[in-house]
């Protein structure tokens, strides 16, 4: 080597370069139950009273606060005319959006439709929403 020619230092990053982060169950199934309870136009008393659960914990629910058990979630969700299977589906749908989404480059394209199955006096329904 002669002493003309630069030295090239290698450079190791601090940090791991930053990946898509994966959703959380929690915040993922909290816009779920909100979702759902506004599109019925339902209050968070009206859901809270029929799921027998209190108004302050819904809500923490609906904002990602807290998780909540199976029993609580299936009361929820029956409070809202789904099955505990129907949210989970709808939860699940909504982090496989979510992990597709943040793995697409800002080139891809626009976001895919939402799926949104409601029911309406035990009939239920799966729709599309944009």
């Amino acid at each position: 080597m002669s002493s003309h020619e630069p030295t090239r230092a290698r450079v190791i990053p601090l940090r791991p370069v930053p990946t898509a982060k994966e959703p959380l169950w929690r915040d993922v199934v909290g816009d779920v139950l909100r979702r759902e309870r506004l599109a019925q136009r339902r209050t968070l008393k009206d859901v809270s009273d029929a799921a027998r659960i209190s108004m302050p914990y819904l809500s923490e629910l609906e904002r990602g606060r807290k998780e909540a058990s199976s029993e609580v979630l299936a009361a929820a969700a029956r409070a809202l005319g789904l099955g505990l299977a129907d949210l989970l589906a709808l939860a699940h749908g909504e982090i496989v959006r979510l992990t597709a989404a943040g793995a697409r480059t800002a080139t891809a394209g626009a976001a895919a439709p939402r799926a949104r199955l409601t029911s309406h006096q035990g009939e239920a329904r799966l729709r599309l929403a944009a």
